[in-house]
């Protein structure tokens, strides 16, 4: 299952869950709070929730908000990010030691969005695509731009045909 022309790469449930935490273990220590803490976690909706919690959780980050942004990249309306819903302004400031976590970057057009709003915030992703990899500081896995990742909570389990024959 992918979209014509593009790669697939399918998530587990597992795989999002350890490379979250190693996303938590690359960002461990390097805050600007006292033993390099950060003070909040903010997860973009609805792709960043899952692994925010995870990085959240794993670095002991009480303080979790969302921001939520429509892209319209991939519809007839034109390539803005409209922001939704914003955190809490004053814990969030300008950004400093706020963690900014989502899914993915790939265009790079929300991350922009929520940079302009956020300037000295720490941008991280699990996984990047090269046209949105210069707006994250900190990822994981480096994936094509043409590949398609599909999310656990995107997927149902369903059957699988065969290569040969009809099982």
């Amino acid at each position: 299952m992918s979209v014509a022309g593009e790669k697939a790469f399918h998530v587990s449930w597992d795989q999002m869950h350890r490379d979250a935490r190693a996303l938590a273990w690359r960002l461990d220590g390097h805050g600007p709070g006292d033993e390099g803490a950060w003070k909040a976690v903010v997860a973009i909706t609805r792709g960043g929730m899952v692994p925010g919690c995870i990085v959240a959780r794993e670095l002991n980050i009480r303080v979790v908000d969302t921001i939520s942004v429509k892209s319209y990249a991939h519809q007839s309306q034109g390539s803005e990010a409209k922001v939704l819903k914003y955190p809490d302004a004053e814990m969030v400031g300008d950004g400093e030691g706020i963690l900014i976590v989502d899914d993915l970057v790939d265009s790079g057009k929300t991350l922009e969005a929520v940079r302009k709003l956020y300037p000295k915030a720490h941008f991280a992703t699990v996984y990047a695509k090269p046209k949105g990899r210069p707006l994250v500081q900190t990822f994981i896995t480096e994936v094509s731009q043409d590949t398609w990742i599909y999310f656990p909570w995107d997927l149902e389990l369903a059957y699988a045909k065969p290569l040969r024959g009809d099982a």
